[in-house]
């Protein structure tokens, strides 16, 4: 079967196609069906078969496959991609999907801070680099569309309210950390004459909160997904061994718990390994981190925003080789327009639903969320070569990365001690 096969004559971008079905879902879990949960978490094969086998359980993740696919029909139906070929490829994507979101819910694994990307990724590499998977195939995948949905659903867990809770001085280091990083990250991979997808992914990863970043900053300049894969692979593995070493150079020299939280929250680029490494030092450590961390997340959209705007007033080269004047309308035209899907959602659960109901989507709308990203990397994995994540070419982006992260472990040390010392 080709992929022309079934393609329709209507076609959307697919930055509207992820606004309209993220809209879409949240809408539906308010006024009408909210999503059941189903549990990941076990500590051994009695645990697996009893909780995450369970018969309820396994519905629950069965509705959730009915959602996801229909969905994932509708936007490719909607950016006029093959729907055809999608219902033979998205219940093999599903299932490769729900093996790495079980592996990462065993205990064993949560306690070393491996997150579900972790192992869809491989998973997808794996088969990637294995078997010859069809063109059509990997044409059917539909990885940016799905990872511009769970960035949309996304926005309603940045809630305003609780970002004036994390207190001034949170915010305070956030901002200084992300701007002074940022600008730094960027002056580093230029001085490395990185290309400008690299360094923008990059500067956004080491700066903001790491993989949700990345996939912001991908998303806001139509980054190329190898080279996204390339980052999020880079932020994973350096967060590890930080989450382990960083609280213990902390006891070692006896910082407060006050200014090792705030070290801690924000040079660690995962919000996981940030709450792992919080508990390894006390209680004031892991509450200054995590609100020093969320902090950073809460700047997640703005940084998109202002990326966007960036990236189209210097990116002027149209894809017929002119240049074109960066005009209004020009930054309309390539506005990444999910952007405005994640403010919407973000205002509606701030400002205008009760709390009452935005309790009573939370889990369900987290867990979604969580599914769509993880989804988008098995995608990626599934749509890559080794040879394209390590070789000769991928010395510079780990240098600068590596050169960006050194940097933002001593300034956000020196800001801690200043703010919280």
């Amino acid at each position: 079967m080709t992929q022309a096969a079934a393609k329709t004559g209507f076609s959307l971008h697919e930055d509207w196609a992820s606004v309209i079905l993220g809209g879409a879902t949240i809408l539906i879990f308010l006024g009408w069906f909210i999503l059941p949960t189903p549990t990941f978490a076990w500590k051994d094969s009695s645990e697996l078969a009893q909780k995450v086998f369970a018969a309820n359980n396994l519905s629950a993740i069965a509705i959730q496959f009915i959602y996801t696919f229909v969905v994932a029909i509708a936007g490719a139906i909607l950016t006029g991609k093959s729907w055809k070929n999608l219902v033979i490829v998205f219940p093999i994507l599903f299932l490769l999907t729900i093996i790495a979101v079980i592996l990462a819910g065993n205990s064993t694994i949560k306690s070393l801070n491996l997150e579900a990307v972790i192992f869809s990724l491989t998973i997808g590499l794996l088969i990637s680099n294995t078997l010859t998977l069809p063109d059509w195939f990997r044409n059917t995948l539909s990885t940016e569309l799905f990872v511009k949905i769970g960035l949309v659903l996304l926005g309603t867990g940045v809630i305003f309210s609780d970002i004036l809770k994390a207190g001034a001085l949170g915010l305070i280091q956030a901002l200084a950390v992300v701007l002074s990083v940022w600008y730094f990250a960027y002056w580093v991979c230029r001085k490395l004459k990185l290309d400008e997808e690299l360094t923008m992914m990059i500067s956004s990863a080491v700066s903001i909160c790491g993989v949700s970043a990345a996939i912001a900053t991908a998303g806001a300049i139509q980054g190329d997904s190898k080279k996204l894969s390339y980052v999020i692979s880079l932020v994973l593995i350096v967060a590890i061994p930080m989450m382990i070493v960083m609280p213990y150079i902390a006891n070692h020299f006896h910082f407060s718990q006050e200014v090792t939280g705030a070290w801690l929250g924000g040079s660690i680029d995962t919000t996981g390994a940030v709450v792992a490494s919080g508990t390894l030092v006390g209680d004031t450590a892991l509450k200054i981190s995590t609100i020093v961390k969320f902090s950073q997340n809460v700047l997640l959209g703005v940084a998109a925003f202002a990326i966007s705007i960036y990236w189209t007033y210097t990116n002027k080269t149209q894809k017929d080789g002119t240049v074109a004047k960066p005009t209004l309308g020009l930054i309309w035209e390539r506005f990444p327009k999910f952007v405005l899907g994640f403010v919407a959602a973000s205002l509606l659960f701030s400002f205008i639903l009760r709390p009452e109901a935005v309790a009573s989507v939370k889990d369900s709308m987290k867990s979604i969320q969580t599914l769509w990203f993880v989804l988008a990397f098995t995608s990626i994995g599934l749509e890559t070569k080794f040879s394209d994540l390590f070789n000769e070419n991928s010395k510079k982006p780990l240098y600068a990365f590596l050169i960006a992260q050194g940097f933002n472990i001593v300034i956000t040390l020196i800001i801690a001690f200043l703010l919280f010392g």
